[in-house]
């Protein structure tokens, strides 16, 4: 019996690699703004915690100097944060960036395995013909003799 090859079968394997690297890509990226996320949470649960210090110190009696200490940290804290929903914006982007370059990836693959399933089907077909062809030929002998 005949064997099926797919002449472009190279070309198939070439992007299904490209796909695993794709979806590495991804998870790469979604890890990275996960960490930024988290960063930014903690950021703002010190942010938090420095403006309820500034609270207790403003009610009790007041220490200039512990007061300015935290309304610099206060500042230093939200200059932080600015930076920090930066970074999570930038890794935002990289995720999408890669979700897109995955999505594109995938639709490629597909694409290269519907040709690989049409010619496996065509091949079928030629050899169901090749089958009756010589089901004829042999009918047809058989029948010259007689």
């Amino acid at each position: 019996m005949a064997k099926f090859t797919y002449r472009m079968q190279n070309i198939l394997d070439i992007k299904v690699k490209m796909e695993n690297q794709a979806k590495i890509a991804y998870g790469i990226a979604n890890t990275k703004l996960l960490e930024e996320q988290e960063k930014l949470q903690a950021i703002l649960l010190r942010r938090a915690s420095y403006e309820r210090r500034a609270k207790e110190l403003a009610c009790g009696t007041l220490d200039i100097q512990n007061i300015k200490e935290c309304r610099r940290a206060i500042d230093i804290m939200k200059s932080k944060q600015r930076t920090q929903m930066m970074n999570v914006h930038v890794a935002e982007k990289n995720l999408e960036i890669a979700r897109v370059e995955l999505n594109r990836v995938m639709i490629e693959r597909k694409t290269h395995e519907k040709l690989r399933e049409k010619a496996f089907e065509e091949f079928k077909q030629e050899l169901e013909r090749a089958e009756g062809k010589e089901i004829d030929e042999l009918v047809s002998y058989n029948y010259h003799e007689n």
